[in-house]
């Protein structure tokens, strides 16, 4: 549906640089980083709002890159949702469409939740009744796909878990692919079929959430979904030497490196490292411990108390990043 060949825009040492990317019809794929990574710049790009410096953009197969926004066929989602203030909820839907169908335009709010609301204006509607309008408004229009930036950044934590998933299973059921900018990992996480990592204006990891998540290529990707420990060791022939217990990591055979492991990927095991439980704290149904692992300190998912000892080893083998 869409690719991307190489896609550059600069504004000096920031923006996107050789940017290559395929999203399938009905695919909802997420790009994920931090703030100034990119991810609105390479948004923009795709929807005409900018020109690339070079590079192609693709839509269908066909050469889109010189193309107007409008012609592209592509709905957007902007962070301040842009809804009109002198407008209905139903006016919105009507006045993108080619044929207004009033009919039509009030079932599409119903399947948003908005049904019996589109007589409201923008202020008088909720925060996540305004995010609807802003959805129901990007799909009345029938795009080929949408463009979502950061959308429910807006939103409390309870409503932005709930609207997310609604969304997500909204945009499958009409076979509509996503691009969605977020710089939230459980986002990501929850809503997309593939990520894309983003750092410094390049795509540095794509793949499905789960297995960037647990197998990160670089430290970019690592830091990217959070839940992060990052210890300075030597490794010695492919493993790391922590209070007498030699853990095998990937990445670096000899030399020093940075340890990276979840805070999950450490268990309990007889032939563990000790480690002194030093605070504890709950929190999302489980137990986080900060625990000293030799001279250095982590966060695991443990349960344990405070002042126990508790012997940890890697569920498998752990990865670790050249330094700097």
């Amino acid at each position: 549906m869409l690719r991307l060949e190489n896609l550059s825009k600069s504004f000096g040492r920031t923006g996107v640089f050789r940017a290559s990317l395929e999203l399938e019809a009905g695919e909802i794929l997420a790009l994920l980083g931090a703030s100034g990574s990119g991810k609105t710049t390479l948004l923009n790009l795709v929807a005409g709002l900018l020109r690339p410096d070079a590079g192609r953009v693709y839509l269908a197969g066909e050469d889109v890159t010189e193309w107007t926004p409008e012609r592209r066929g592509l709905a957007y989602v902007f962070q301040d949702l842009a809804l009109w203030p002198h407008l209905s909820a139903l006016e919105h839907l009507l006045l993108v469409t080619k044929k207004p169908d009033r009919k039509a335009a009030l079932e599409l709010l119903g399947r948003v939740g908005l049904a019996g609301l589109e007589a409201r204006r923008p202020h008088q509607l909720s925060g996540g009744q305004k995010q609807r309008v802003a959805l129901a408004r990007a799909l009345a229009a029938r795009p080929r796909m949408l463009l979502l930036d950061e959308p429910y950044s807006a939103l409390d934590p309870v409503l932005r878990e709930e609207l997310r998933l609604e969304v997500a299973t909204l945009l499958r059921s009409e076979g509509i692919g996503a691009l969605h900018v977020t710089h939230d990992p459980d986002e990501a996480l929850t809503v997309a079929d593939r990520v894309a990592i983003m750092e410094h204006g390049r795509i540095v990891q794509v793949g499905p959430p789960a297995e960037v998540y647990a197998r990160p290529q670089s430290l970019a990707a690592a830091r990217a979904f959070g839940r992060l420990n990052l210890l300075p060791v030597e490794v010695r022939g492919g493993r790391v030497h922590i209070d007498g217990a030699a853990w095998p990591v990937e990445g670096v055979e000899e030399g020093p490196g940075l340890l990276a492991f979840r805070y999950e990927e450490l268990r309990p095991s007889p032939e563990g490292c000790p480690a002194r439980v030093l605070a504890m704290a709950g929190g999302r149904g489980e137990r986080l411990c900060r625990v000293a692992l030799g001279a250095q300190e982590a966060i695991v998912r443990l349960e344990a108390r405070v002042g126990e000892v508790v012997r940890l080893a890697p569920i498998r083998p752990l990865r670790v990043f050249p330094p700097g």
